[in-house]
């Protein structure tokens, strides 16, 4: 498998990550705050020092939307996407599987599983637990 064609500078780590089935988002040396998505600095405290650390995927709803007209050729609608407060800290934006998309609920629970992207990746999916 292979990292999408355009990631930023700062999120190859993140990318090989998914390719092994795992999450790794970059977490503060100074405060310990994980981040998402992955940058130069601490957004909390500035720190410049992180390190990769493995996080659990689970976390909980806050939000979603399902688009019913097709924008990309590898997400056909109806299409989910859903905000998820992970249990570390961060928001993440990704797609939930569409056997559980109509079973959507706020707050409810989730964790991340990792299915293959059509271009030749891993890539993060929510699923209801």
């Amino acid at each position: 498998m292979s990292q999408p064609q355009h990631y930023s500078p700062y999120d190859g780590p993140l990318w090989e990550s998914i390719a092994k089935d795992e999450m790794r988002l970059q977490r503060c040396e100074a405060c310990g705050t994980f981040r998402y998505p992955p940058g130069p600095c601490c957004p909390k405290c500035l720190s410049l020092e992180y390190r990769w650390e493995i996080v659990g995927g689970r976390g909980r709803v806050l939000s979603w939307t399902t688009f019913h007209r097709q924008y990309l050729p590898s997400y056909p609608p109806p299409h989910s996407v859903v905000a998820v407060a992970l249990e570390e800290g961060p928001i993440m934006i990704a797609d939930v599987s569409r056997e559980d998309a109509e079973r959507l609920a706020l707050d409810a629970e989730v964790r991340l599983t990792y299915v293959d992207h059509p271009e030749g990746y891993r890539r993060p999916q929510f699923k209801l637990c």
